[in-house]
């Protein structure tokens, strides 16, 4: 069902007239650093709490156990819910991630100033995903100050644990029963309504071999060379998985990486330890358990042929992949239609080879999309690098879209 067009142009001009407001939250949002590592974010969350309260709304904290944040390595963690029930009907969740990577070097602007240039505002966490704070805060608003006859309730889930895998974010809320909405739209970007993505396992690898002096080789047992061994087979891996094609657009095929390396302990000693990192990407066809054993099998058959090496293969992360599915039909449509119409151009329905907070919600059976402001690619908005932004028309038009789809789907 569409709302009716009159709902439209009020929401419409109540975020044209709101909009300078709308880029100083923002703002606000992106001066309090969220760098995870190390991961304090419950000063992020009080000041959002404190600014929204501000507007009228009514932010619940919800702090995780200081115990349980670090032992998932992290320091401090408040998420949040904003609920509004405009009268009995479906719930619909809106939820962006404030934690971030750090800022890292190379920025020509400072990560968190929030300085506006040339229609752009630049910082970390402009583009994802605080940039969607702003979007969900504002087309809430607009809903309420539209005097729109709607039936159900919109839920904002502010949330800090994404970049760390989201158990500690959305995955707290939801397995503690504190929301259960019926549709969920999540942080994304303006050109594209993502509906799918892959998953990510990543494992701790260490090889334990025996240090010597350099001088006496024969001594010693090399971790190093067991390692590069090991690199050599899951770098070769590779030509495996790019046969493994998705039938889901914007998805190509699997890949693993190797993203840390530590060992060794000076040039002149045999490396008795060398500790990997690794991340492979499922697609959203592959199984999970599968993957992992299949990763494993390859681990431990390779290390099996290095002498006197002992393995230790750790689990960091098991993040499920989100399939699409036909329940979100009618939230996709109304996205999609109200883009077009704002953005006046083909808005396409695809996965993304990111994996996200989504599929927490997806794995409840809770109809999901991604969709909010930004670029048509990361690359393009920089996220993740230095001087990521985010151009703020596409903030405005994306605000509009998500007020005009929640219309639509509580008329």
């Amino acid at each position: 069902m569409s709302a009716n067009p009159e709902i439209y142009d009020r929401l419409d001009r109540w975020i044209d007239e709101h909009f300078e407001e709308q880029i100083r939250f923002l703002q606000e949002l992106v001066r309090v650093p969220t760098d995870t590592p190390p991961g304090n974010n419950a000063p992020h969350a009080e000041r959002t709490a404190e600014m929204l309260g501000m507007m009228g709304f009514t932010p619940e904290r919800h702090k995780v156990p200081d115990a349980v944040v670090k032992a998932a390595g992290l320091q401090s963690i408040t998420n949040l819910i904003v609920r509004h029930r405009f009268g009995e009907g479906p719930t619909i969740a809106l939820n962006a991630h404030g934690d971030v990577v750090p800022p890292g070097d190379g920025w020509t602007t400072h990560p968190y100033r929030a300085e506006v240039i040339d229609g752009k505002l630049y910082g970390r966490a402009s583009a994802v995903s605080k940039s969607d704070f702003a979007t969900y805060t504002y087309a809430l608003r607009a809903l309420l100050a539209s005097s729109a006859k709607l039936r159900g309730a919109v839920e904002l889930h502010f949330t800090y644990d994404e970049e760390f895998g989201g158990e500690l974010g959305p995955g707290w809320l939801l397995n503690l029963g504190l929301t259960q909405p019926d549709v969920l739209i999540a942080a994304g970007f303006s050109y594209q309504v993502v509906v799918a993505h892959n998953g990510c396992l990543q494992f701790e690898v260490t090889l334990h071999g025996l240090a010597s002096h350099a001088a006496y080789p024969e001594t010693g047992v090399d971790a190093l060379q067991a390692a590069n061994k090991l690199l050599t087979a899951l770098y070769a891996h590779n030509d495996v998985l790019r046969q493994r094609l998705s039938k889901t657009p914007g998805i190509q095929h699997p890949y693993l990486n190797v993203g840390r390396i530590e060992g060794g302990t000076h040039t002149n000693v045999i490396p008795g330890k060398v500790m990997l990192k690794l991340d492979r990407r499922m697609i959203p066809e592959e199984d999970a358990a599968q993957v992992e054993s299949e990763v494993r099998e390859l681990i431990t058959s390779t290390v099996a042929s290095c002498p006197g090496i002992r393995l230790e293969i750790k689990r960091l992360l098991l993040a499920h992949p989100l399939k699409p599915s036909p329940s979100n039909h009618a939230l996709v449509a109304a996205l999609q239609r109200h883009a077009q119409a704002l953005f006046g151009e083909e808005i396409p329905v695809s996965g993304t080879p990111l994996y996200t907070d989504v599929r927490l919600y997806g794995a409840l059976g809770i109809p999901c999309a991604i969709y909010g402001a930004g670029p048509r690619t990361v690359l393009e908005s920089n996220a993740k690098r230095a001087d990521e932004h985010l151009v703020l028309e596409d903030l405005r038009r994306a605000t509009k879209v998500i007020a005009r789809t929640v219309a639509d789907l509580l008329a």
